[in-house]
């Protein structure tokens, strides 16, 4: 990011045809602040007339204000600019917290609130996936079947059940019948194996085991070696499968599909206890970027916020359809896509796997009016060849998080999205912010009036190594517009808004947390994210603390070099990040693009990284691979790839080095060999 010659704050220009700069306004310019004294000048008069001429106290103190007025024009201006979205907003966050607090002092489960939904519209369809779909009523039978089931397997309130299953129409069903007992399920990542995957189960404390058929050959190997803890395994075939090989039921595991289908259903009790809302629901993993994945609790209250204030603070509604071809065992999926569906009463659309190829011929098929994204998932739809039935559909806006700023304009163009609304927040997390607005590249904003008072904050911190800074008395600082900050919630267990369950794991817990911030005895979340904020209170996401890296005496900030990258070499999936070399201060860049074809033209990248790029951001080594490990939810692992650094002892792909004629080429073994030795000149 820079700022522009007027005082504004802008990404770098967007490399497509048509990309155009997008830029954060940070303070106002001489005509703005002319423009803004002369109507604050204009205003004041009126009122001093008309109501406080005659009155020698009114006008002192109405003076006074005026005077203060005139010394913040940006303040002002601020004000009057976002008057209008500060309004709408504090229409739809009341809404949400009235509901909220309705639910809470009722003591609504959220299998409460789908039995209410499912009373309401019986036969309105709940879930369509492929040619089948699934109506409340029969959603809200399939879930009590479930309850009575495991009821009758000895389950009590406070066991946990690990669930492995592909993407399915009864997915949701199976986790809201064992929330009625009281069980928590632990959503597992489909992906995992191995290591991971035996973590997963043993960090929740399962008592059970939920597996689709699709996936009993990874729990065969682990049973082979002997490494599953002894637990009773419950395995679920869809009828079409049942008689297809290698879906034959596991030795020893009961069929729960046939089990199923002559249960009698076990209804709800009539009456509910209060603190039933903050019960744990799920254990929802986290990605697993920079380790073993840990387990994120997640309350009835904690996923009736996030699915009910999207849909609250969104303007979504019962009638809307929405697209959801998320994984159902992340956040995204599971709550805020289904959530639209257990809560508010749309019809989610779902997909086994997310296709670029498919996603638009679903919203058309389905009349899809919403469609959701996570991470990368926009960036593989651009680089889809264009076609005109990509227009062919009825969104009026898509919803997630992800969307970066250098693609926002070029998505929307292309596809024609009338709004996008940007969410941020992290499973376990407070830091809650939502774009209601469309400003292109927000990931939300605060009240110029609130920034104070609303439990997210940035701190000021060192942007390399994520340590915050303090003033002499020991408390941190909060960052001014334009100043890039840790991004922090304020953790208050009373709301719904700003509360931290943590991990299952109370260790991991502990480790996310801020304490004696601004005054003794305060606790806030550490997102882990660095943001920076406009005069208007938007938020625009910078990097991740520890992403970022020190070189030439000057922070990198690995996102916006990935975003230029990207771009030159037709939005393929790069990662930059810092690698060490002997005898030198700092982190030299180093990038790994996506390459199995070897198609990069390194001239070409050459040029265009030096006409973006300044000196110190321009990656010093370039890796081509055939394919970057990532997270299910399409975030790329860095860790593992600045662990190999630039080795050519263990490193087959080729390495290419930036030579002082700012050219990339192939890294040789006598360069490398100056670089190990510190006499490489740099």
């Amino acid at each position: 990011m820079k700022v522009s010659e007027n005082g504004e704050l802008g990404d770098q220009e967007d490399q497509q045809p048509g990309g155009k700069k997008m830029e954060i306004q940070l303070e106002l310019n001489l005509k703005q602040k002319l423009a803004t004294r002369l109507g604050t000048l204009i205003a004041a008069s009126l009122v001093y007339f008309c109501f406080c001429c005659d009155t020698a106290v009114a006008s002192v103190i109405f003076a006074a204000l005026l005077g203060l007025l005139l010394r913040s024009p940006t303040f002002v201006f601020s004000l009057v600019m976002t008057a209008q979205r500060d309004i709408m907003a504090l229409q739809r966050f009341l809404a949400l917290n009235l509901y909220l607090l309705k639910r809470d002092r009722g003591g609504f489960t959220i299998a409460r609130c789908f039995q209410q939904l499912s009373r309401a519209q019986p036969q309105k369809a709940c879930f369509v996936m492929d040619d089948r779909r699934i109506t409340y009523a029969e959603a809200l039978l399939l879930s009590e079947k479930v309850a009575g089931f495991f009821s009758g397997q000895g389950l009590q309130r406070g066991d946990c059940v690990a669930l492995l299953m592909e993407t399915r129409l009864e997915y949701p069903c199976i986790w809201l019948g064992l929330s009625q007992l009281g069980v928590i399920t632990a959503l597992i990542n489909s992906n995992l194996r191995g290591e991971s995957l035996l973590h997963s189960i043993k960090v929740a404390n399962a008592k059970a085991l939920i597996i689709g058929s699709e996936l009993m050959d990874v729990l065969q190997s682990l049973i082979e070696k002997e490494q599953l803890p002894c637990l009773p395994v419950y395995q679920y075939t869809d009828k079409e499968l049942r008689t297809i090989p290698g879906h034959e039921l596991l030795p020893g595991a009961v069929d729960l599909s046939a089990a199923l289908a002559t249960q009698q259903a076990m209804a709800l009790p009539a009456s509910s206890s209060a603190e039933e809302a903050r019960s744990k629901l799920l254990y929802v993993y986290t990605s697993g970027t920079t380790g073993l994945p840990k387990a994120a609790v997640i309350t009835n209250l904690r996923f009736l916020f996030m699915a009910a204030g999207t849909f609250y603070m969104l303007r979504l509604n019962r009638d809307d359809v929405v697209y959801n071809p998320l994984p159902l065992y992340h956040t995204a999926g599971g709550i805020v896509g289904v959530g639209m569906a257990l809560l508010n009463g749309s019809t989610v659309v779902l997909r086994k796997k997310f296709s670029a190829k498919n996603f638009w011929l679903d919203c058309s098929r389905n009349d899809c009016t919403v469609a959701q994204y996570i991470g990368e998932l926009c960036r593989y739809l651009l680089a889809t060849p264009y076609t005109p039935e990509q227009q062919h559909h009825r969104l009026r806006m898509m919803y997630g998080n992800g969307l970066r700023p250098q693609i926002w304009s070029q998505f929307v163009r292309r596809f024609s999205i009338p709004q996008i609304g940007e969410i941020y927040g992290a499973t376990e997390g407070n830091s809650n912010l939502i774009n209601i607005t469309n400003r292109e590249g927000a990931i939300g904003f605060v009240p110029v009036y609130g920034r104070k008072i609303y439990p997210v904050q940035v701190l000021l911190c060192d942007e390399e190594t994520g340590e915050l800074l303090k003033d002499p008395r020991g408390h941190c600082i909060r960052c001014r517009p334009g100043e890039a900050g840790l991004l922090v919630g304020k953790v208050d267990s009373r709301r719904a808004v700003s509360a931290f369950h943590g991990y299952a794991d109370k260790g991991a817990s502990e480790k996310k947390l801020l304490r004696n911030v601004f005054a003794k005895d305060d606790v806030f979340f550490n997102s882990g994210d660095m943001v920076v904020c406009d005069i208007l209170g938007y938020f625009y996401f910078k990097d991740r603390t520890g992403d970022t890296f020190r070189w030439r005496g000057e922070n990198v900030a690995t996102q916006e070099v990935e975003a230029i990258i990207t771009n030159c070499v037709g939005l393929e999936d790069c990662v930059v990040y810092g690698v060490e070399i002997p005898h030198v201060e700092g982190k030299a860049g180093m990038a790994a693009i996506v390459d199995p074809g070897r198609k990069v033209d390194m001239d070409y990248l050459s040029i265009m990284l030096r006409g973006s790029l300044p000196a110190y951001a321009r990656p010093l080594f370039i890796r081509l691979l055939d394919e970057i490990p990532r997270t299910a939810t399409f975030k790329l692992k860095k860790r593992e790839l600045a662990n190999e650094g630039y080795d050519l002892t263990r490193l087959s792909d080729p390495i290419f080095y930036l030579n002082r004629d700012g050219v990339y080429r192939h890294l040789s073994r006598d360069q490398y060999k100056s670089l190990q030795a510190g006499t490489a000149g740099l």
